[in-house]
């Protein structure tokens, strides 16, 4: 770890967050060489922390060796001057073996994915939280999101057991829920908002308290995300919603006419300016030519907000 624990929750609670997409070569393999460049390309914007290998960075399509050079090599291109936070998950066992990569990188954290597929109880959620946790000596924020969903109650036992439990990351957009949370909870944990396309939220979130998000658009439209954050922060009501209704909303309608296309889109954006990272693995698709039209013009209207 190149920071200190308070050092991760300063950065994590209040900045912009980036989520790279993971770059791959025309055989589906990772690309180290490319994946370096875009991490110092967009680390040279205004942003506080970097989460590699997270749901924009596919990693529930990542083989344990593969996280490994991701998480390693993002560890060394930082150079500690971004915290960097892995990802973690599935299932305890293999959460627990992807905690250990992560700490052995290098890493200043992990987010902590829901478990696969099945449904699950509270306290059964708990249980998968904790022993994760207890595993590692990692800052851990956990993702409320999919089958992994705590409620108020159940985060603030999940706080008061363990003591590297830093934050809780929003997948859900359920603005009540997380508010009961941020109200049970308290500055316990700071709190992410991450919902695709967070920006859609974001006056939302920021109105109960939740300073920052993950920023999935900051792949291809860095400069206009980085724009977005701090006329939100600012409070200038005008620009965000002149930036909504001609990027965001858009840009959520087309999201929105396959599922997988949170991450999809983000990869056909980044091919689109310039900086190609491969396609996504199955199961996601690629979009189709008319839709890869439409997001090209959505990039040029970024251009101009």
């Amino acid at each position: 770890m190149n920071f200190t624990k308070d050092d991760v929750i300063g950065a994590v609670g209040d900045g912009l967050l980036s989520f790279p997409v993971t770059d791959f070569d025309s055989a589906g393999n990772f690309n180290p060489e490319s994946y370096r460049k875009r991490l110092e390309w967009l680390a040279g914007h205004d942003v506080s922390a970097l989460f590699v290998a997270g749901g924009t960075g596919e990693f529930f399509n990542l083989a344990l060796d593969e996280f490994r050079d991701i998480v390693s090599l993002a560890v060394e291109t930082m150079n500690g001057k971004l915290p960097v936070i892995a990802s973690a998950g599935l299932s305890v066992k293999s959460g627990k073996a992807f905690a250990r990569v992560a700490e052995e990188a290098g890493a200043d954290g992990i987010l902590l994915m829901p478990p696969y597929l099945t449904e699950c109880s509270q306290d059964g959620l708990l249980d998968y939280a904790r022993q994760i946790c207890d595993s590692t000596s990692l800052n851990v924020i956990y993702y409320n999101r999919g089958n992994g969903v705590l409620e108020a109650e159940a985060v603030k036992q999940l706080a008061d057991s363990c003591p590297n439990l830093i934050g809780l990351k929003d997948g859900k957009g359920d603005i009540q829920a997380l508010n009961k949370i941020v109200k049970t909870v308290g500055d316990r944990l700071v709190y992410i908002g991450g919902v695709p396309t967070a920006e859609i939220f974001a006056e939302a979130y920021l109105a109960i308290g939740v300073n920052t998000y993950s920023s999935a658009v900051f792949n291809f439209v860095p400069e206009m995300a980085v724009k977005f954050y701090r006329e939100l922060r600012q409070g200038n009501r005008e620009v965000i919603k002149k930036m909504t209704n001609e990027f965001f909303i858009p840009f959520v309608d087309l999201r929105d006419n396959k599922k997988g296309y949170a991450v999809s889109l983000v990869k056909a954006g980044a091919d689109i300016i310039g900086r190609p990272a491969g396609d996504v693995r199955a199961p996601l698709p690629m979009p189709s030519a008319k839709e890869r039209q439409a997001l090209e013009a959505l990039i040029d209207i970024a251009k101009r907000l």
